[in-house]
């Protein structure tokens, strides 16, 4: 079965309070989001923790996108808060890369892999993908909202979808109503948006929009 295409809220902030909020806004337009964890090592900011996200009680179900050196040791906490799925960086796991995803998977997670710009698709060999429920491939240098997109992804990401037709390919990072069309046709079936939602005066209304204009991609 086709995987389902879909517009996910991503999340980013260091502000417990803010968390809550924006898990408010979101739980009213949608079902799921991406929670990102950044530990200001393998990105330069950091953001609220797993402590935070259970606290804040989420409402709709989701994910941590963990942009964190050492993922394996959060995993623990970030499903006691009731992640859905965990999703790591092949650049912080890349000798690691198939134990850490089966102890995702054997939590009952699932378990996905993101991908920075430049990395090659050609590391992600056969072998690692088909443990895989989703790759998630970064248009921007990750960690900051606003960052700039980054269009050659679109074809690393055209590629890979290719030779992998039936994951869950995601991208994530400086999309807006200007490029979401082009973004939903290269072979995405999740469009992580932040800033394009979160930052606009009214949130609910952004995220209809970018739906509207991806489904124009997609059909």
């Amino acid at each position: 079965m086709k995987p389902i295409n879909r517009i996910v809220p991503a999340v980013l902030t260091e502000d417990p309070a803010a968390l809550v909020s924006m898990l408010k806004q979101a739980a009213a337009f949608t079902d799921w989001v991406q929670i990102d964890v950044m530990d200001g090592v393998f990105v330069p900011s950091t953001s609220i923790t797993a402590t935070d996200i259970a606290t804040a009680m989420v409402k709709t179900e989701w994910e941590a996108h963990l942009m964190v050196c050492n993922p394996e040791m959060y995993l623990d906490e970030f499903h006691s808060a009731g992640a859905k799925r965990i999703v790591v960086h092949y650049e912080a796991v890349k000798d690691t890369a198939a134990e850490v995803i089966g102890n995702i998977k054997s939590m009952g997670m699932q378990a996905g892999l993101a991908v920075n710009p430049e990395t090659r698709i050609s590391e992600l060999g056969p072998n690692l993908v088909k443990r895989l429920d989703s790759v998630l491939f970064l248009s921007v240098h990750p960690g900051f909202y606003g960052a700039k997109f980054i269009p050659e992804v679109l074809g690393k990401i055209g590629l890979f979808r290719s030779s992998y037709p039936e994951i869950i390919i995601g991208i994530d990072g400086g999309i807006k109503s200007s490029n979401i069309i082009e973004v939903s046709r290269c072979g995405v079936n999740e469009i992580c948006v932040g800033s394009a939602v979160f930052s606009q005066p009214d949130p609910a209304a952004s995220f209809r929009e970018l739906t509207r204009l991806a489904k124009l991609g997609w059909e």
